[in-house]
């Protein structure tokens, strides 16, 4: 029995369901809750992140598709020939002017109305014969000392300006290079209530911040930055030490070049649903520790209390009281425990006071009996004496010259001679192939020239073990039931090969054969291990091969009627 580990069965059973409590209810309890706990934070965290990164996504898109309505207007007004024909006239007289103004101008104030994105359109031109009215301003001097007209004069794609929250997507019409008579500028608004819209999206937890190329912030729905008064750098302004920043979105367009949204929300938004849930939590966690808890101190009293109670008696029995334990019908394991406990109490108690003497003269006087018997029967048969016997009658052959029936009376008692050996199971291949020789020289003896056998054994397989007569089995079989049953000549052939691994040994004979039918019989019988009947040396054989090899070795037999049969046996191989 193996010792018990570290001292662990001398732990009393209270205290090892105490530790079972412990590290299998107790701790996994809690771990699992605080697990869960945590799992459910960065679940809800990755989440709600990942929301707020796609709202950020929308607000981006939604900027950039209003900002893309606007540069398609002004491309619309950049490659029509009609406004430049416009501008670009020398009107003589105000009625000249309306006229071309109703034909040239009345389209452009549908894109108002048709793009809500978009708050005015106007025009701007150093056309002194043009009314400044209907969106057309002039360029002046004071125009020309603008931010955004020096910018213009410096690119040649239209610019993206921020005037009092109201941003204007501005644009020189210079497409055509050779009608540059005339400075022809055009600013297309944006309507600052949707852009409200946009950056105050009621889905977005935290603060939108629209960057420039410095890093400084022109628009922003944080109320609490004055962002409207004067450009605040973005690292200026204070955050929380709980702000968590959302991936910046980059702005695609060259007007736009390194400008970007960027979000900001604080941790206590993201877990708002947590906390709402935490006391959710925490009473699922009370229910799971306490529910496991009072099963388990019930099951472990219901234990510890009967086993105590039934060592108690064990105890008084050991002192000879075979008092026994009140049972109340329990069909568990200890209840069962209990019951067998005292069926064993009250026999023992009948057997010490009413039989047990009794039984032992008894016993004593069959026990002489048998012994008496076994010497009777052992001294009418001495093997010896029959081997003896044998062993003169080869000499006395020898005497007379009848050398044939001594070798054959000397292979008989080398046969009987392996048999006063049985106990030993090991034998040589090459001890095995001694007793195959001398039983089928008394076989070639009986049938004369009807039987011939040769064998084909590899050098190195002689020195390996088997089990005591493992082979010579199947010898016989090809003899007797194989040879003896046809009428022209039989040949039995026996080869041994070895490897380092195994040994195969393949018996063949040209006899008569057997059906399918009864080999498949044979082989069924074999595989259900019945009893030993007929075929009684085959299953002898191969009852011991799985009692020595177990399931490490191989068995077949082939044949069919008037065809012979063939014996394949493969072993591990062994050596001495």
């Amino acid at each position: 029995m193996r010792p018990s580990i570290k001292g662990f069965n001398n732990i009393k059973l209270r205290n090892k369901l105490i530790i079972m409590y412990i590290f299998c209810v107790f701790v996994p309890i809690i771990l699992t809750n605080v697990i869960f706990y945590n799992v459910t934070i960065d679940n809800i965290k990755n989440q709600k992140e990942h929301d707020m990164d796609l709202v950020l996504e929308q607000i981006t898109g939604e900027f950039i598709s209003a900002v893309d309505q606007a540069i398609g207007i002004s491309a619309a007004f950049y490659t029509d020939t009609r406004f430049y024909d416009f501008f670009e006239t020398d009107y003589d007289t105000v009625i000249e002017y309306i006229e071309n103004y109703e034909i040239y101008m009345r389209d452009y104030n549908n894109y108002t109305p048709l793009y809500y994105s978009i708050q005015g359109i106007t025009f701007y031109t150093d056309n002194p014969s043009v009314i400044y009215a209907g969106g057309i301003s002039p360029i002046t001097e004071d125009t020309r000392e603008y931010e955004w007209y020096k910018e213009l004069a410096e690119v040649s794609h239209p610019i993206l300006v921020n005037e009092n929250e109201v941003f204007s997507v501005i644009r020189e019409l210079d497409y055509y290079t050779n009608r540059d008579d005339m400075d022809i500028i055009v600013q297309i608004k944006l309507n600052p209530v949707h852009l409200r819209q946009i950056f105050n999206n009621v889905t977005f937890q935290g603060h939108v911040y629209l960057l420039n190329d410095d890093k400084e912030i022109e628009y922003s729905n944080n109320d609490t930055v004055n962002w409207q008064e004067d450009l605040i750098k973005f690292d200026e302004i204070e955050k929380g030490t709980d702000t968590i920043f959302l991936e910046e979105k980059q702005l695609p367009h060259n007007y736009l070049e390194n400008w970007k949204v960027v979000g900001t929300v604080s941790e206590a938004e993201i877990y708002e649903e947590l906390y709402h849930s935490r006391r959710f939590i925490i009473t699922l966690a009370s229910i799971n520790f306490l529910f496991p808890t009072l099963i388990i101190i019930f099951i472990s009293r219901s234990l510890h209390v009967r086993i105590a109670r039934i060592l108690r008696h064990m105890k008084k029995m050991k002192k000879q009281n075979f008092e026994t334990i009140d049972y109340y019908g329990d069909k568990d394991e200890i209840g069962e425990l209990t019951n067998e406990f005292n069926k064993m109490a009250n026999t023992i108690k009948t057997l010490i006071n009413e039989v047990y003497v009794a039984n032992i003269q008894k016993k004593d006087l069959e026990l002489k009996e048998k012994q008496a018997q076994l010497s009777a029967l052992l001294s009418q048969i001495n093997p010896h004496f029959l081997f003896n016997a044998l062993e003169t009658i080869r000499v006395r052959s020898l005497m007379k010259d009848e050398t044939e029936t001594a070798k054959i009376i000397q292979n008989m008692a080398k046969i009987f001679r392996n048999s006063l050996t049985w106990d030993k199971e090991w034998v040589t291949v090459r001890e095995e192939l001694n007793l195959i020789i001398c039983f089928l020289e008394i076989q070639k003896y009986r049938f004369g020239d009807k039987l011939e056998y040769e064998f084909d054994i590899d050098d190195a397989a002689y020195d390996c073990l088997i089990p005591n007569m493992a082979f010579l089995p199947f010898v016989e079989n090809a003899s007797v039931h194989g040879i003896e049953s046809v009428k022209e000549k039989g040949n039995i052939h026996i080869k041994i090969q070895c490897t380092d691994d195994e040994i195969l040994f393949t018996i063949r004979d040209n006899g008569g054969g057997m059906s399918k039918d009864k080999l498949d019989d044979i082989m069924e019988s074999l595989k259900n291990e019945e009893s030993m009947g007929e075929n009684v040396g085959i299953k002898n054989v191969y009852y011991r091969l799985q009692l020595y090899y177990k399931t490490e070795f191989d068995f077949n037999i082939e044949s069919s009627l008037g065809n012979g049969t063939k014996v394949e046996i493969k072993l591990k191989s062994q050596r001495k």
